[in-house]
């Protein structure tokens, strides 16, 4: 189902910007008994995204009670919403835009999230980089091109999820999903500075371990850094917590840092 500027429909001019230049930001929520989970951290996500890319004001009171709306259709699902720049002029001066698409689509929960809790997944090492963008970087903007190709490469492998590094070689995210590891009492988690998404569940999980008197050591370091790890999890809002049993030739049999978030940083 979608929804476009509150109307149920799912057809959008070719003149929007998102279609044009993916002149926009988005956020994937998880639906839960009929509620948008973590709404009101979707929603500062947008704003910043918006503040972050000179977008024009949007309606956030609309979109809050579409985003509301659409997620009472529903008791276990996936929200969408994405913040287009929207219509107006041509090329890329966006001065004649002053009125914001909003874009809202529900869809089924992954069913394989709930296995993969339970087995734990692999990664594997993506050929594709991410390339160096400090304007950019943290945002969960529309030209997600690199994820394409990210996934399109992980899809010939047998790993659940990809190791994506950035082009000077550091250790980024996930294709879907921030990264997290646990050397002895020690957790880490990469810089995203210069790339990647600063996603929902990774700052849930620094504020959270924060709160019980644990620090997170952000760090830009190289993928074998994993080889000393005792424990990798990956994140994102929808998972929302997966312990990882290899990434590469690495395996891992913790569950002490998994176990933890789990019962204080995972609950609705």
């Amino acid at each position: 189902m979608f929804w476009i500027n509150g109307v149920e429909q799912n057809l959008i001019s070719a003149s929007d910007r998102s279609v044009q230049f993916g002149d926009g930001c988005f956020t994937t929520a998880r639906v839960s008994l009929g509620r948008v989970v973590w709404l009101d951290k979707h929603i500062l996500r947008l704003q910043s995204a918006v503040e972050r890319l000179l977008m024009p004001a949007v309606n956030w009171n609309a979109l809050t009670k579409e985003m509301i709306e659409a997620a009472s259709h529903t008791e276990d699902g996936v929200l969408k919403v994405i913040i287009s720049r929207g219509s107006g002029g041509r090329g890329y001066s966006g001065t004649a835009c002053q009125h914001p698409t909003r874009i809202i689509s529900l869809s089924d929960y992954p069913a394989h999230y709930h296995s993969w809790r339970e087995r734990g997944i692999s990664l594997a090492l993506s050929p594709i980089s991410l390339a160096r963008s400090p304007l950019l970087a943290g945002v969960k903007h529309l030209n997600r091109l690199e994820q394409v190709l990210i996934r399109a490469h992980l899809d010939q492998t047998a790993a659940d999820e990809a190791l994506v590094l950035d082009t000077d070689g550091m250790l980024v995210e996930c294709c879907a999903a921030n990264l997290f590891w646990r050397k002895g009492d020690e957790i880490l988690t990469p810089d995203l500075r210069q790339s990647g998404v600063d996603g929902i569940m990774r700052q849930r999980i620094i504020t959270c371990l924060a709160n019980h008197g644990r620090q997170v050591t952000i760090v830009a370091q190289p993928v074998d850094v994993l080889a000393e790890a005792d424990e990798v999890i990956v994140c994102n809002a929808l998972m929302p917590l997966l312990p990882v049993n290899r990434a590469e030739q690495w395996v891992y049999h913790s569950r002490q840092l998994f176990d933890f978030l789990n019962q204080h940083c995972c609950e609705a």
